[in-house]
């Protein structure tokens, strides 16, 4: 017998959006459904940025340890214990699941209801065995790995970001198809853990990144051992487990790689199959559910969050939106989007990072800016720690007024922050320039950066001119 369910809220999905949508909206007094079809924390905590992260730490740790001897270290060869590196990232995930765990929300007056959802109407969802109807829904379903369809592929064994984290065995040699960041991730963190590793990519590699900038990023993985090969178009796979051979074309010419085990990274498709959208009056577009800026979908009474969206597909654009949802639909203020100062970062060693625009979509945009550079060469911090393989680019206006940071380096992800609130609120160059900073740490970067933007003018003729006149009046 079907349960019928009114409520303020129906949350489909809980993943980082979903789950900040439901908590904040349920301690906020609104009376909450949330339905989720798998696992409590969805993409990130379960198969994403956590997993990912933990394993990158692992081959940071051996990486390091192979390395030690520039500061006159001596380590023996890492031995890497596989099971054990597969338990490390389990470990990682058990530890943050109880934040995002079914108990827990309940505990906030979430009720959870573990069964797919679908659309039966406007503003009815059937879960199950229940019938929810809210006065506001939000889809939050997100994403699943996209799989080609490259001919063989379906027939022999490969991971995806779902079930590489899985793997407890020594990889022998590792096929990569998708130079993005999931891939190069993946290629850096599998090699420094001893395996050989390939990556094929059929346009450019970080693509969507300043081309120096991930520019650096490939030399340092070709100096590890990673070849990168850009073009190449895949035919087909054959094979079998532990000895699989892809078919590609690169400049017209027919070439295959073989290996022992093959990762498809070529990016997510949202997943939304399943919600029957068109009984909702809810359409699609190439990248997921239209909305609009304040992230209502064509029927508005029901809003898309994070990867389900059409638009950035970052976890902590989720957790922003979340905040947009709320305004919305508990306290009905039009609150839009700004994306002026999205962030992202690829965690490659170096880390390759971006807030707002990059220097082409600033030229595009504005058209005469200024780009200031500065080198991690020249950071003392960097010095102290061989950590000099890294650049930082600021574009500015005519006017000084911030628009884009872009960085490579150690840390990037972290030393990019910096620039979030400058480009978010509109500052000029100036209120980062004069900003007192600790000695010696890799944060000066962002500060020599922005003071370059004055040394055409500060150390000019014409300043000379004037500092020798109002010296000569003693």
């Amino acid at each position: 017998m079907t349960e019928k369910i009114k409520a303020d809220l129906c949350v489909i999905g809980a993943g980082s959006g979903g789950l900040s949508i439901a908590a904040g909206a349920a301690q906020m007094g609104a009376d909450v459904v949330l339905l989720e079809r798998d696992k409590m924390g969805g993409d990130c905590l379960n198969y994403g940025c956590v997993p990912s992260k933990s394993l990158l730490a692992a081959g940071h740790a051996a990486h390091s340890a192979r390395t030690a001897s520039r500061f006159g270290v001596k380590v023996a060869e890492p031995v890497i214990d596989h099971r054990a590196v597969r338990d490390h990232v389990r470990g990682v995930i058990a530890a943050i699941a109880p934040h995002d765990s079914q108990e827990r929300f309940e505990g906030l007056g979430v009720r959870v209801i573990r069964e797919e959802g679908r659309f039966i109407g406007p503003r009815t969802v059937a879960a199950g065995e229940y019938e929810i109807t809210a006065k506001r829904t939000i889809i939050a379903t997100g994403s699943s790995p996209s799989v080609p369809p490259i001919p063989g592929l379906a027939d022999r064994p490969y991971f995806t970001n779902e079930t590489i984290f899985d793997n407890e065995q020594p990889i022998e040699h590792l096929l990569v198809i998708g130079g993005g960041p999931i891939g190069l991730e993946m290629a850096q963190a599998h090699a420094r853990l001893g395996a050989k590793v390939t990556v094929l990519e059929g346009l450019k590699a970080l693509g969507n990144d300043d081309p120096e900038l991930a520019g650096i990023v490939k030399q340092r993985l070709a100096a590890e051992g990673v070849p990168i090969h850009e073009g190449a178009q895949v035919k087909s796979v054959a094979g079998m487990a532990g000895r699989l051979t892809v078919e590609t074309e690169i400049d017209g010419a027919a070439r295959a790689f073989q290996g022992s085990h093959l990762l498809v990274a070529v990016g997510r498709s949202p997943n939304l199959d399943k919600l029957d959208l068109a009984a909702a009056g809810i359409e699609t577009g190439r990248g997921g559910i239209l909305v609009d800026a304040r992230l209502r979908t064509t029927n508005k009474k029901v809003f898309a969050v994070g990867d389900a969206a059409e638009g950035y597909k970052f976890t902590h654009i989720a957790g922003y939106q979340a905040g947009i949802v709320i305004r919305n639909v508990l306290f009905r203020l039009p609150a839009k989007v700004d994306y002026r100062a999205i962030p992202w970062v690829t965690y490659t060693a170096p880390e390759l990072a971006q807030v707002g625009l990059t220097e082409q979509a600033a030229r595009a945009r504005h058209g005469d800016i200024t780009v200031l550079r500065a080198s991690f060469a020249d950071n003392d911090r960097a010095r102290a720690e061989g950590e000099t393989h890294g650049l930082l680019k600021v574009m500015t206006t005519r006017k000084g007024v911030v628009v884009g940071a872009s960085m490579v380096g150690e840390k990037a992800g972290e030393l990019i922050q910096s620039w979030c609130l400058p480009i978010a609120k509109g500052l000029k160059i100036k209120d980062v320039a004069g900003l007192i900073l600790p000695y010696p740490t890799l944060g000066e970067i962002n500060k020599r950066a922005a003071g370059s933007y004055y040394t055409p003018s500060l150390f000019s003729d014409r300043t000379r001119r004037i500092v020798r006149f109002l010296l000569s009046f003693g």
